[in-house]
């Protein structure tokens, strides 16, 4: 796998979604990820087909997750470096410079041939974290602003106002819950125009 250092929105999105699969952010929901086909569906969505996950390919990115997750959580910019650098650390070799499709210079680092599963997502996430880091600062590495969501994520917008791990859900679900709450209060429109 060869990953670009210019790319760092992708590889923070694949460790802001991988991270949201855990049952820890959503309890009603539990394990995302609960067997190989799973894991095959996860990584096409996010650009990665082609992988035909095992069962221990399984629990090593379930591990991985967790690491993930420290990662984002850590409190300073400097353990949030230290981690994404163990995480490229994991199985890379040197970066190189090389000419994109568009024949400009660009730095990559990549994988070895047969590298596992877990090594390759390791390294993608890893630079991803690392570019939002030094792109974007350490404010961009949050919480989830949803009270029933334990998710957390990295916010690569442009605008950087990014609240939610999920918008399409956490943040639809509590745009229903104060509509709810102001439909029950009578200060919603609905009450307005009766």
């Amino acid at each position: 796998m060869k990953v670009s250092f210019s790319d760092y929105a992708w590889g923070a999105g694949l460790a802001t979604d991988l991270v949201n699969t855990s049952p820890l952010v959503w309890k009603s929901a539990g394990e995302m990820l609960t067997g190989p086909d799973d894991l095959t569906a996860f990584l096409d969505e996010h650009g990665l087909p082609g992988a035909t996950p095992t069962d221990t390919d399984l629990r090593q990115v379930h591990r991985l997750r967790d690491d993930l997750r420290t990662v984002l959580e850590a409190g300073t910019e400097d353990e949030t470096a230290a981690g994404a650098n163990a995480l490229i650390a994991r199985g890379t070799t040197a970066p190189v410079l090389e000419r994109d499709s568009e024949h400009r210079w660009q730095w990559y680092l990549t994988t070895p041939t047969g590298a596992p599963l877990t090594t390759q997502l390791a390294v993608a996430t890893g630079t991803g974290l690392l570019g939002t880091l030094r792109t974007l600062g350490h404010a961009r590495f949050r919480p989830c602003a949803s009270p029933t969501c334990d998710g957390v994520f990295v916010d690569t917008s442009r605008a950087g106002r990014r609240r939610y791990c999920m918008p399409e859900l956490c943040g639809n679900r509590v745009n229903v819950a104060r509509h709810r709450a102001r439909r029950q209060t009578g200060t919603g429109s609905a009450a307005r125009h009766r």
